[in-house]
C-alpha cells in the first residue's frame, strides 16, 4: 500500500470550559486525546475491519494555546504504511472564538503510530 500525501479533515470540535487548565487555556491532555482520535480515522479508512492501538505519539509540538470557544480542526496525512503499523501526521488548527474571518492558526502538531491488532492484541497485518 502506498500512503497518500493528501491532508484530510478528520475531526472538528469546539472545546468547553471543563477542558481548561489552571492557566485558562485548554489542557494539553485534551488536545492529545483529540489528536489520538483524529489520527486513527485514516487508519480505519485504510483497513476498516481492523482494530488499531496507539503505540507512539512523536514530535508533539504545542505552537499556540487553544482557548474556550475556539473552533478546533484536526487534519491528518498518512506518512507511512508498514506491514502492521501506520504513521499519521496530525495538524491541529484553531479559529479563535469561532470567528471564521480570522482564518486558521496552527496550534499543535504530532506524528502518531498505530498498530493493527487481533482479538488477543497481537500485531496483525493491515492488508
Amino acid at each position: 500500500m502506498t500512503p497518500g500525501k493528501a491532508c484530510e479533515l478528520a475531526l472538528r470540535t469546539i472545546l468547553l470550559p471543563r477542558d481548561t487548565n489552571s492557566s485558562g487555556s485548554i489542557f494539553g491532555g485534551i488536545i492529545l486525546s483529540h489528536i489520538d482520535m483524529a489520527g486513527v480515522v485514516p487508519a480505519r479508512k485504510l483497513a476498516p475491519k481492523k482494530q488499531f492501538v496507539t503505540v507512539a505519539m512523536d514530535k508533539v509540538v504545542f505552537h499556540e494555546p487553544v482557548f474556550v470557544g475556539d473552533l478546533v480542526s484536526l487534519y491528518t496525512t498518512v506518512l507511512e504504511v508498514g506491514r502492521t503499523s501506520i504513521k499519521i501526521q496530525v495538524d491541529v488548527t484553531a479559529i479563535r472564538g469561532g470567528d471564521m474571518s480570522t482564518g486558521e492558526l496552527q496550534v499543535t502538531e504530532a506524528v502518531v503510530t498505530y498498530v493493527a491488532v487481533d482479538a488477543d492484541r497481537n500485531a496483525t497485518p493491515i492488508e
